[in-house]
């Protein structure tokens, strides 16, 4: 079998090999011309390789693209060589690679191999690099599916948003950088770690956590002081705010009046019933804080995120 003349004089990482994996139709699948390249293989020759033995790669292994999902592929690469420093250094060792080799210009739809498939090829190519090739490309899946299974709620999440602005938006660039936007906008925290220091880092974080709100926000902590407020004045408009905090408060009556004039409503209930901080948003969203408010940043505190809704109640109704 020839061998690619375009050959790369290092094989790729796992973390580059990871940026030639792509979704499609729910599997994690590579390009047949990464596929290729990564093996010092002409396109054609693998395509070849898998017609000779068809019995061997059934659609779980090996599949040719349609029409539209080869036009979201191509969206997806577009984006990524405008970004990505991977390219920088592959385009000067594979010259055709980005306008041949991944796709753009081709005659035919091109396949993707599943981590499967690329087991089976693995076994048929006969070059040197094949076995070292194989190892990576495997590790890299196994990662994948790591960062997949570890950041599955986000996926769900820009499903959720895709479906929400399907209609709207047909020109998949358009649609890509509303996803991404709203994402940022919206970010889900689930778990963060501060170290001493991180002042302004873990104030940003509670101050977005605020401007979440629709309804009300519930804080729980035992010693507020009028910092607490001015994180507060960046709620949003006619939010309702409820502090539940200890008679060690340091939070003045004409602190909550001066604030109310402004920032309306503010409610402050002094209470011995809680030894931990919450935040609580539209009594559906509850957050555990590690320091109180006020000494956020100065040492090192975990906030992490409770969504069972049962504990969120018992909570509230306190």
């Amino acid at each position: 079998m020839e061998e690619n003349k375009f050959e790369i004089e290092e094989i790729l990482t796992n973390d580059e090999i990871k940026n030639l994996i792509y979704t499609i139709r729910g599997r994690q699948v590579m390009l047949d011309s990464d596929v290729a390249m990564l093996y010092h293989y002409e396109t054609k020759r693998i395509n070849e390789t898998v017609n000779r033995n068809k019995n061997r790669f059934p659609e779980s292994f090996c599949f040719q693209l349609n029409e539209d999902e080869f036009k979201v592929l191509r969206s997806q690469i577009a984006t990524l060589n405008e970004n990505e420093t991977i390219n920088n250094r592959l385009m000067s060792q594979v010259v055709t690679l980005s306008e041949k080799q991944r796709g753009r210009h081709r005659k035919y739809l091109p396949y993707v191999f599943t981590e499967q498939g690329i087991a089976m090829l693995s076994g048929l190519l006969k070059n040197d690099i094949a076995i070292q090739v194989s190892i990576n490309i495997m590790n890299a899946f196994v990662e994948m599916r790591k960062f997949i299974y570890t950041n599955k709620n986000v996926f769900e999440r820009v499903i959720k948003i895709e479906n929400q602005i399907d209609e709207k938006f047909s020109d998949y660039d358009k649609k890509f950088d509303v996803i991404f936007n709203k994402l940022q906008s919206e970010e889900n925290i689930k778990q963060r770690i501060f170290f001493n220091g991180q002042i302004w880092d873990s104030y940003s974080l509670i101050v977005d956590l605020i401007k979440k709100a629709s309804n009300k926000i519930i804080i729980i902590d035992n010693y507020i002081d009028d910092s607490v407020l001015k994180m507060l004045s960046k709620k949003r408009e006619n939010v309702e705010v409820n502090i539940l905090t200890s008679e060690k408060s340091n939070i003045k009556n004409l602190d909550i009046d001066k604030f109310n004039k402004e920032y309306p409503i503010l409610k402050v209930e002094k209470t011995n019933k809680f030894h931990d901080r919450f935040i609580i948003l539209d009594e559906k969203e509850m957050y555990h804080l590690g320091a109180s408010i006020k000494d956020l940043g100065k040492k090192c505190f975990g906030i992490n995120k409770i969504e069972d809704i049962e504990i969120i109640e018992k909570v509230i109704n306190l």
